[in-house]
């Protein structure tokens, strides 16, 4: 059974990201799309929908009108096991929510839009007697604002005051919010903003795609006969940028992807020799390798990327529930996981992190408590908790699609049980981001022990730093002395890649090369 189209009509094409992103946040089973006089043009089957929610923005005010009709009818429809696409159902006057905000002052539209952001919240909550732990913020970033603020030499209290009275967010979130604030500042201290920058460097291969996945990853067994062009492409791409950078700092180093220990032991000393000779390393504060699943983990390979001097890994099991990794395409045991753990600390490595999702389908509050009582017992450096985001590229879209099952069920419950193991392993938060779509409305964060934070983590999130980003699919960020950011991005199919290596060079040119 597909899940219902909801159709939300705005007389006007503005805000729609914002809008989606609230209106889905209250009601997450929701296949929604918004229909704009603009697109009512292109799609004739959102045109033929009855709007469950209608927008219209007036000279002098706003009106929110929520059909409620409609609603009974999604819910006699979902009973029936039917869609409600294309219902011709007329929505009754007093069964309708009607709010309206007055709000005529247009000279400043970004504040225009943060006050209407407050009467879609406020109106949305009303309506469903429900709050959202990060209220009506919408970006993925909100931890920046707690850092920008007290960078520009707010206090806490300033800090507080505005996530709590202007975008509504809970007490829990903004106490979490600016601590992790307060500790990024710390930790970035020692980083070079103006004249430094990190490096990224993609590995676009996977030993399987998993389901919740939406990156730029391709199955490595389908791959290995061009690995080596993909290396020499890297290359070529590496050089350039040493050439371009030879005169900044380089801060941190990231491998990532996909998987990057999807390569063999063999090429991974090709890359991170490569590496070494283009860079200067003296510098480097932090070079990490996200070794990833424990499929594609071997004693060699770990061997090789401690030699090169590696400081920080991850073995990522998601979690430690066999039927779980099973459901999400992760072809090993949950014994792998632990035994590719303790071959890591035996190679040397002493900042290890792991990562797991909470929200997957089917799992529930004891299966969270297995999971995190089995990596207490490894011991991990860090732990990055990730709540569940349904992407629209990932097989796990198409799976709650085809089972009628939503995979959003995580809760305030299970998040705390994650926080609470990670403080009985002496972590303390040192990173968060939100992503579209999240489960429960919650956030990604990472906890560390002392010592071992992952820079880079915090570097893409509060942008910081310009970081260069090579291989496919990979996003290079300039940030500019006066906090503008500028992007450029490769091609994420790998054969593309290769063949137009000089193409994303140039677009290096471009973007790294003007003042």
């Amino acid at each position: 059974m597909g899940r219902t189209l909801q159709i939300l009509k705005s007389n006007k094409a503005q805000f729609e990201y914002d809008i989606h992103a609230l209106v889905k946040a209250f009601y997450p089973a929701w296949e929604l799309k918004i229909l704009t006089p603009e697109s009512a043009v292109r799609d004739r089957k959102v045109r033929e929908t009855a709007p469950v929610m209608e927008l219209v923005f007036g000279e002098k005010e706003v009106k929110f009108t929520i059909h409620k009709s409609l609603h009974n009818i999604e819910e006699e429809c979902n009973n029936a096991g039917k869609d409600l696409d294309g219902a011709k159902a007329q929505s009754s006057a007093e069964n309708d929510s009607v709010y309206l905000w007055h709000d005529t002052d247009l000279t400043d539209p970004s504040a225009y839009k943060d006050r209407f952001k407050q009467f879609l919240y406020t109106s949305l909550q009303k309506e469903t007697g429900r709050t959202l732990p990060w209220g009506n913020l919408t970006g993925i970033r909100p931890t920046k604002i707690a850092l920008t603020m007290l960078e520009h030499g707010e206090s806490e209290q300033a800090v507080a005051a505005f996530l709590r009275e202007k975008h509504f967010v809970s007490e829990e979130k903004t106490a979490l919010g600016i601590e992790i604030a307060k500790r990024e500042r710390e930790i970035l201290s020692s980083l070079h903003y103006e004249n430094g920058y990190s490096l990224y460097i993609g590995i676009p291969f996977c030993p399987t795609t998993c389901l919740y996945c939406s990156f730029t990853s391709y199955p490595i067994s389908m791959w290995k006969e061009r690995v080596a062009d993909y290396l020499k492409a890297l290359e070529r791409e590496v050089s350039a940028v040493a050439q371009m950078y030879q005169d900044k700092v380089l801060d941190t180093v990231y491998i990532g992807g996909g998987t990057p220990s999807s390569l063999s032991a063999d090429e991974l000393d090709r890359l991170i020799t490569m590496l070494k000779n283009a860079f200067a390393f003296q510098t480097v504060q932090e070079f990490t390798v996200e070794a990833g699943r424990a499929d594609s983990i071997t004693e060699d390979k770990l061997k090789v990327l401690y030699r090169h001097g590696v400081t920080r890994i991850s073995v990522n099991p998601q979690t430690m529930k066999q039927e779980t990794l099973k459901l999400i395409g992760r072809q090993h045991t949950v014994e792998q996981v632990a035994d590719a753990f303790r071959v890591a600390r035996k190679a040397g490595f002493n900042n290890i992190n792991m990562d797991i999702i909470l929200g997957l389908p089917g799992e529930t509050r004891e299966d969270v408590r297995d999971t995190i009582e089995a990596i207490r017992e490894l011991g991990p450096d860090s732990l990055t908790v990730h709540s569940l985001a349904v992407k629209r590229a990932s097989g796990l879209q198409k799976w709650i699609a085809e089972n009628g099952v939503t995979a959003y069920n995580n809760t305030e419950e299970t998040m705390e049980i994650a926080a609470a193991g990670a403080r009985d392993m002496n972590m303390v938060p040192y990173y968060l981001y939100r992503q579209k779509n999240m489960s429960g409305n919650f956030e990604n964060v990472g906890y560390s022990v002392e010592g071992k934070y992952g820079i880079y983590n915090i570097l893409i999130m509060e942008e910081k730093q310009t970081i260069v980003a090579c291989g496919a699919g990979s996003i290079t960020k300039r940030v500019y002395p006066d906090g503008r950011i500028e992007r450029c991005e490769n091609v994420k199919d790998v054969s593309q890649y290769i063949e137009r290596i000089e193409e994303m060079i140039e677009r290096k040119e471009q973007l790294l090369g003007r003042l």
